[in-house]
């Protein structure tokens, strides 16, 4: 098998991911995943699609991240993790379409408008 490369967003956070055969580590910037998320449940958010599959000693995963913040940045994962495990074997996209993994969650920060001190908090009115 040669290296499959993928693209996952969410928020502001950016994954882009290469898997190739090997034994199961996801090195994530160059740190392993239990060093660059140390709580359990982002690891288990990035490997859902693994464990779904069932193929969480199958792959290796480098993983370039950056943007956004912790949870941000795990979900980017786990949608480009999803993609990767598409295009190795189309016929795992049912499973993952069912749980959710292959859709781009579309939600980002609304931006602050001017004369408001956020998106949609105003400044308190007074009438005299």
């Amino acid at each position: 098998m040669e290296t499959v490369n993928t693209l996952g967003r969410r928020k502001s956070a950016v994954a882009r991911i290469y898997v190739t055969q090997g034994k199961g580590n996801i090195t994530i910037n160059k740190r392993p995943l239990d060093n660059y998320f140390p709580q359990k449940i982002l690891q288990y958010v990035v490997k859902q699609p693994l464990l779904v599959l069932e193929k969480t000693e199958d792959y290796d995963i480098k993983v370039n991240l950056n943007g956004g913040g912790f949870k941000g940045q795990a979900e980017a994962l786990r949608l480009a993790i999803a993609r990767a495990m598409v295009k190795i074997n189309p016929e795992d996209k049912p499973a993952l379409k069912e749980k959710g993994f292959m859709t781009r969650d579309p939600r980002v920060v609304e931006r602050k408008k001017p004369g408001q001190p956020k998106a949609r908090k105003k400044f308190q009115f007074s009438k005299r």
